[in-house]
């Protein structure tokens, strides 16, 4: 029977998850209210804004379904949805608390500073291949608490808006719940999305 993976879908990148997991063989369901994660295995939090999505996630009363649901299923964070999943931005906002990590929001800049890079992550299949990945308006995971393993970060000589940022962590995982700073989405490699797949599962 094909996993049923759900993908918030209350503002931001959705569509492009559900495309890329449906050709892996997933049901897919479009999630916007509480009774829609019923029956899932797992969830994305897609990229998109981040203040607006929690208050949506208030409005449509999703936060504590969300929180529940994550304790015991799969969920993957992109970009806001890593956000999301953190128990700090930095800043007043909704956030799942899921994840102990704190992000620091946009910390590469506008949207004309987003770039690409290849991130050496071991935990996918074919890790002598660089993931070739996508930062836009992208957060950085700043510190991780000690449940939560590392799973890539910037290549050491990795030259931003800002000295520093090399070598800072831009994908983590705590126990089957995962957060990128970048959008898998968004490239023709599948491998984080066959990797949650397995963690949903």
């Amino acid at each position: 029977m094909a996993l049923q993976i759900g993908v918030l879908a209350l503002q931001g990148a959705f569509a492009e998850h559900q495309v890329v997991l449906k050709r892996l063989g997933a049901s897919v369901t479009q999630v916007r209210l509480a009774d829609e994660l019923a029956g899932l295995d797992g969830l994305i939090i897609p990229g998109g804004e981040s203040t607006t999505m929690g208050k949506l996630a208030v409005d449509f009363g999703l936060l504590e379904p969300l929180r529940t649901f994550g304790q015991t299923h799969a969920i993957w964070g992109t970009c806001a949805g890593a956000i999301l999943l953190s128990r700090d931005a930095r800043r007043a906002q909704p956030l799942l608390g899921l994840m102990d990590i704190t992000v620091e929001r946009n910390a590469f800049g506008r949207q004309t500073e987003s770039f690409e890079a290849d991130l050496t992550i071991n935990a996918l299949p074919e890790p002598e291949r660089p993931f070739h990945a996508v930062f836009i308006r992208a957060p950085l995971i700043e510190s991780i608490g000690p449940g939560v393993q590392p799973l890539a970060a910037l290549p050491g000589d990795f030259a931003g808006r800002r000295p520093g940022l090399g070598g800072k962590i831009v994908a983590a995982q705590q126990g089957r719940l995962l957060a990128t700073a970048f959008h898998p989405e968004l490239t023709a490699d599948d491998r984080f999305h066959r990797y949650f797949m397995e963690l949903a599962a």
